[in-house]
């Protein structure tokens, strides 16, 4: 898709594919789903083989499995790998086994302030000269823990303490830095977290010193949750607001249509209108706010205007 890269997400456990190759640790139907999203142009493809909401993987199985599944995904295509998973072993295992003279740099997906041992995993960065994810939906606490973001001022502050780390103890330049910021299910939207990520977006392209810094999503987060029928339109909707502030990466399923739509589909202007219904008016909570986003997406779920 022009001017965004595609972070092809088909082998996670969240598909019945991917959980079917992992439950009979089949090789070559991890292979398949790399060669199809390979077919389709991803410029990355994840690999997440965690568990699931209705699938228990033990971390072990995950460490056993490493060894054979990356150098098979590597025999089959050249594209890079991003390695999704927030347990640092687990990285250690699949950077040991990536073949840097088969593909380009791969990604570790993801630092975030609530990780174990973070130093360590800036320090893998360093070693194998990774790209990152960082997510910039958790910030610091003086004391040392972390919490949710709940302003994009706060998302925008921990994007510029993973950068001060990243660049000065793992010598990463902005362009091997991916922030995410986060993509709530507009359906369920409530807190106003798809405009907080809109709004870190628009901070961080502000800052002339980020320059060069990546912007992704999990792009099919947005649309959770609603008919199949407008799914698809609305998160290309979403693609329109996100390249309007600079966003320019994207977690995705490549099988699907992965293109903005025209500026002019009427989709665009609703999903607009609607993310600003969700704005705090005064004397008015957030939640006050949010049902009213969420309505507003109930309308256009409800109007049947499918075309495009």
């Amino acid at each position: 898709m022009e001017n965004v890269t595609i972070i092809g997400e088909l082998m996670n456990n969240s598909y019945a594919r991917a959980r079917r190759a992992w439950e009979a640790r089949k090789l070559e139907g991890f292979q398949q789903l790399a060669c199809i999203q390979t077919d389709l142009g991803a410029d990355y493809l994840t690999l997440n083989i965690d568990g699931t909401r209705n699938l228990t993987v033990k971390p072990q199985e995950m460490l056993e499995f490493l060894p054979e599944l990356v150098p098979a995904i590597q025999e089959t295509t050249t594209v890079p790998i991003s390695f999704d998973n927030p347990w640092i072993d687990f990285h250690i295992e699949a950077l040991k086994h990536y073949d840097r003279s088969r593909s380009p740099a791969p990604i570790l997906n993801s630092l975030a302030a609530s990780r174990d041992r973070l130093d360590e995993m800036i320090e893998l960065v360093a070693e194998y000269d990774t790209l990152v994810f960082i997510m910039a939906s958790e910030k610091f606490l003086p004391d040392g823990a972390s919490a949710q973001c709940l302003n994009a001022q706060d998302g925008y502050d921990t994007t510029k303490h993973f950068v001060e780390m990243l660049v000065t103890k793992a010598g990463r330049r902005l362009d091997q830095i991916i922030v995410d910021t986060g993509l709530t299910p507009v359906s369920a939207d409530t807190y106003g977290m798809v405009n907080l990520g809109l709004d870190t977006m628009r901070l961080i392209q502000a800052d002339p010193d980020l320059e060069g810094i990546h912007l992704s999503v999990g792009l099919s987060n947005f649309a959770w949750g609603t008919p199949k029928a407008v799914r698809l339109l609305l998160e290309r909707a979403y693609l329109n607001l996100g390249l309007e502030v600079g966003l320019d990466f994207a977690l995705a399923n490549p099988e699907k249509t992965l293109e903005p739509l025209d500026p002019g589909h009427p989709m665009v202007g609703k999903l607009r209108q609607t993310l600003e219904l969700g704005r705090i008016r005064e004397g008015e909570s957030q939640e006050d706010a949010g049902y009213r986003q969420v309505e507003g997406i109930l309308k256009i779920c409800s109007e049947g205007d499918y075309d495009g």
